[in-house]
C-alpha cells in the first residue's frame, strides 16, 4: 500500500527535488512551497533517504484532520497508532510549524501533541515515552494550515544535508543539499572541469566529488526509520548494498578548489579527508582576482563573501568590479555562477547575467547568477538566456 510523504527542501529547489524523487520511485510527486508531496512504498522511502541530494527530510504522514481548537489537535494525535510504530522506551520530540493557523501558541500545541502521544502510550502500554530535545529516537512533526492539521513521523532523523562527515565548519556554511541543487542548476556534468575559487569548507567540492563517483549521499550515516518497529530491515539492507556496489573508488577528478585564506583551505582539506575524497580534488591557495583557469573551459561555482557574512560594504564594493574584470580577462570559455545574497553584486560586477535564479539560503533570499564568459566584454552583448528573476 502506498504511503504519503512530504520532503522539505531549500526554497527554489522544489521542482528539482520532484524530478529527483520520481527517479527514486516516488509516485505523484507534486512540488509545493518549500518541498514535495509524494506517494510510495517503504522501499521508496528508504531509497529517498539514502539517495536524495536535495531533500532536507522524508516525513511520513500518519494523521490528518480538520481542527478549530487545541482539543481537536489533541484528539487527532491521541488517535494515531503510535505504539505500532515505536515503543515507550523510545524518546520523542515534537516539532510544530504553522501557516495562517488561528491558534495563538505553537508552544502550547507542541505540549498538547506531546500529551496526546504520551496518553496514547499510557492507555495502550501502561507507560509513556520520555522527551529528549537533543537526540530523540523519534521526531514527530505537526504542520498546521488555517484549518488542517497533519502529523508526520520523521523517517530521516538528523536532516539529510548532514551527510555523516564534514567536521570543519565555517562561519556561514552552505547546506549540502542547497549546494547539490546549485550544482544541478549549473548544468555541470561529471568529467567537466569544475572550480570553486572561494571554497571555504569545501561544500561544492564534496558534493561534486560524490556526484562524480556515484556515491549515495546517505552512505555515511543512519536514519530515523531504522528505529521504527515495522522497518523492513532486509529490504533496507539490500538497498544499501546496491548503493555500496555502485560507488566508484576515489580517483583524481577534474574538480578544483582554491581560497585566498589559508585557514579556509585547511577546512576544505580536512572535510575532504573525512569523506575519503582528498585525492579526488585539487586544492591550492590562490586569489580569484589573480589565478588562472585550471582548464580552457568549465564551470566555476562559488558562494562569494557578502554583507551578512563578512561585513564591510566598502570592501565588497571595491571587490566586485575587480572580480568582473578578472573574469573578462582570463575566464573566456567558462560558465561562471555566483550564489549571493548581496543585491549589490549584480550591479557592481560589470557583467550582464545570462540567468538569475531565486533561491533561499535558510531565510535569506539569494540569487544564483550565471555569467557565460566569451571573448571580449559581456557589457554590450545580448543576454544568452531569459532570466528567471523579475
Amino acid at each position: 500500500m502506498a504511503e504519503t510523504f512530504f520532503s522539505p527542501c531549500p526554497r527554489g529547489l522544489e521542482a528539482l527535488l520532484a524530478d529527483e524523487l520520481r527517479a527514486l520511485g516516488a509516485a505523484g510527486a507534486e512540488a509545493v512551497h518549500g518541498g514535495v508531496m509524494w506517494h510510495g512504498d517503504w522501499t521508496a522511502c528508504y531509497r529517498a533517504n539514502l539517495e536524495s541530494r536535495i531533500a532536507t527530510r522524508v516525513l511520513w504522514q500518519v494523521a490528518r484532520g480538520r481542527y478549530r481548537a487545541e482539543v481537536d489537535i489533541y484528539k487527532l494525535a491521541y488517535g494515531a497508532t503510535w505504539a505500532k510504530w515505536f515503543t515507550a522506551d523510545d524518546t520523542i520530540r515534537i516539532y510544530v510549524t504553522a501557516q495562517k493557523s488561528p491558534l495563538k501558541s505553537l508552544e502550547f500545541i507542541t505540549l498538547r501533541i506531546k500529551d496526546a502521544v504520551c496518553d496514547h502510550f499510557r492507555t495502550v502500554a501502561g507507560r509513556r515515552p520520555s522527551v529528549d530535545t537533543a537526540d530523540p529516537a523519534v521526531r514527530i512533526h505537526a504542520f498546521l494550515t488555517a484549518d488542517i492539521a497533519t502529523l508526520y513521523i520523521d523517517t530521516s532523523g538528523e536532516p539529510l544535508y548532514k551527510r555523516g562527515f564534514k567536521p570543519a565548519a565555517v562561519e556561514a556554511p552552505l547546506k549540502e543539499n542547497l549546494a547539490a541543487g546549485i550544482l544541478l542548476l549549473t548544468g555541470w556534468q561529471p568529467g567537466e572541469p569544475l572550480l570553486d575559487p572561494m571554497c571555504g569548507s569545501g561544500t561544492f567540492l564534496l558534493e561534486a566529488a560524490q556526484i562524480a563517483l556515484d556515491i549515495a549521499p546517505g552512505l555515511g550515516r543512519r536514519f530515523g526509520f531504522e528505529r521504527l518497529r515495522h522497518a523492513d530491515r532486509a529490504a533496507w539492507a539490500g538497498i544499501r548494498r546496491a548503493a555500496e556496489a555502485r560507488r566508484q573508488a576515489p580517483r583524481e577528478l577534474a574538480i578544483f578548489g582554491s581560497d585566498i585564506v589559508g585557514e579556509q583551505l585547511r577546512r576544505s582539506r580536512t572535510n575532504l579527508e573525512a569523506a575519503g575524497l582528498a585525492d579526488c580534488v585539487s586544492l591550492e591557495r590562490a586569489d580569484l582576482l589573480e589565478r588562472t583557469p585550471p582548464a580552457p573551459a568549465g564551470v566555476m561555482v562559488t558562494n562569494p563573501p557578502y554583507g551578512v557574512r563578512i561585513g564591510e560594504a566598502e570592501a565588497l564594493a571595491a571587490l566586485y568590479p575587480r572580480l568582473g574584470d578578472a573574469l573578462k580577462q582570463r575566464w573566456s570559455g567558462w560558465r561562471c555562477f555566483f550564489f549571493s545574497g548581496d543585491p549589490a553584486l549584480p550591479k557592481l560586477i560589470g557583467l550582464k547575467a545570462s540567468r538569475r535564479t531565486p533561491l533561499f539560503n535558510g531565510a535569506l533570499e539569494c540569487r544564483l547568477l550565471e555569467y557565460r564568459m566569451v571573448a571580449g566584454s559581456m557589457r554590450d552583448r545580448p543576454q544568452a538566456a531569459a532570466g528567471t528573476d523579475s
